[in-house]
Order: structure tokens, then sequence, then C-alpha cells
């Protein structure tokens, strides 16, 4: 009888375990948010409000800027214009098993495939539904104007089930108990304005502007993350689906890149 009992509450235990085991994850702790990050680019002190151009007008530039945004000669135009709240989160410094993370910042480059004007639209957009929520930390129109779009300090929506394969393995976290995990919690999204001829699911287009290389150059200066860890969208896809940034010179954009003294030690 006691052999009977012991069987049977093993076999329960058993039960009960595996139950667990095909729950989805579930936060062992509420998640805590990270309130101050070190080494990607501040947003610039004033947000310019943006005038969307009337109708079709043709040429590169999706938006009318102020003059006052034209910066010191050298230097890359930029415009504050940020995103809708429900359109990026909170970094976290735990995931949602109660793990202290410790990954150091990635930067990952995209491409809108549509006009700069159309992305920003849509990142000012309210998205309440989790799934339908996008954004970059930051945009290069085809004239080189960089947009801010989320703070540096948050977890921009750039990018879903994906995986960072660098020099310490695969690097991945994941924050919502109902979706796959991602690179976002330790992303700083960057994308570049496609040209005309790139809005479509070819391959590759004619590319992007000296303007976008110098200004994407410049905009990673600002920033303490080493060149092994720049990375692109269809590199840490992990659906199969992303090519972006097509066209995109990676050899072209580090010569500039590397021309900045405070590069100097960061190409590891």
């Amino acid at each position: 009888m006691t052999r009977r009992w012991m069987i049977g509450l093993l076999s329960f235990a058993l039960m009960v375990g595996l139950g667990l085991g095909m729950r989805p994850a579930q936060a062992t702790a509420p998640l805590q948010p990270v309130q101050r990050v070190v080494g990607l680019p501040a947003l610039p002190m004033t947000a310019d409000r943006l005038t969307p151009l009337k109708g079709l007008e043709p040429g590169p530039v999706d938006f009318k800027l102020p003059q006052e945004t034209q910066l010191a000669q050298g230097l890359p135009r930029q415009v504050t214009v940020l995103a809708d709240p429900t359109n990026y989160g909170d970094r976290f410094a735990t995931d949602v098993y109660g793990n202290v993370l410790q990954n150091q910042f990635i930067a990952v480059l995209h491409e809108t495939v549509g006009s700069a004007q159309s992305a920003i639209n849509l990142f000012r957009t309210p998205h309440p539904r989790d799934q339908d929520q996008v954004s970059y930390h930051a945009l290069i129109g085809r004239d080189g104007t960089i947009y801010y779009i989320v703070p540096p300090e948050k977890r921009a929506f750039g990018a879903g089930n994906s995986v960072f394969n660098g020099p310490n393995g695969p690097e991945t976290v994941r924050t919502n108990p109902n979706f796959p995990p991602s690179v976002n919690n330790f992303a700083y999204h960057v994308s570049l304005e496609t040209p005309g001829d790139g809005m479509n699911n070819r391959r590759s287009h004619s590319g992007y502007t000296q303007a976008q290389y110098d200004s994407l150059a410049w905009l990673l200066a600002q920033t303490t993350i080493p060149d092994s860890r720049i990375t692109t969208h269809q590199a840490v896809d992990r659906s199969g689906n992303r090519m972006d940034p097509r066209s995109l010179d990676l050899q072209r954009f580090y010569s500039l890149l590397r021309r900045y003294p405070t590069r100097a030690g960061l190409t590891g």
C-alpha cells in the first residue's frame, strides 16, 4: 500500500513538473528598468517640429527643416521627433526569469523601405497592441539629416525574434513572456532612408547617399560601441524575412567611421 502511494505521489509530481515546464515563461519578479545609459548619443536639447511637405514634391527631403537645425559646418542636421510612447519601452536590468543582464550595447543598422516621412508618421501613430509596435532610435534621411526618434535610455522596437552572434557568443534577451527573445534590450537601432528604387522586395537597390554614410559614421562615432558589435537587421533576424539594410557598403562606412579619434581602441 505504501509503495503504491509513493508511486502515485511521484507520478503526480512528474505531471505537475511537466505542466509547469509547458507554461509560457513568466517573470519571477517585476522587471527592473534601466534609468540611465552611457555611451550612446544624447538627444539634442531642442525638439524641433517638422513640417511635412505638401503633396508629392520631388526631391530627397521629406520635411522642411527650421533654419536653426543647421549646425556648425561639417556636422549633420539633427532633429528630435519623438515616437509615440506606445512604440518604445524601458530597457531592463533583468529578464523575465530574474537573471541580471550585462549585455554591452550593439548598433543594429536598418533601412526604411519607404520614405523618412512615412516611417516617422508610423512611429508617431499610437499602437496599443504589442505586436504592432515598431521604432528606431534614429533615422538618417537621404540628405543626411539625423532624426532622433527614441531616447537612448529607452528600448526601441526595431527587431523581433533576433539574436546577436558576436565575440561573446549568442546574445538575446527575453523581456516579454508572450514573445520570442530579441536584441532590443541592448540594441541602438539606426535606420537609413531607402532610395526611390528600393521601395520593393528586391534584394538590392541603387544604395545610400554620401550624406547618409557621412551622418551614419558621425552618429556612431558618438557612441562607445566597438566595430565588432555593429551589425545589421538581416544578421540578427531569426525570422528569415529581413534583408535590410540592402546595398550597404560596409567597407565604405567603416573607412569613414575610423577617421574619428573617438574610435581609437574600439575596432575590436
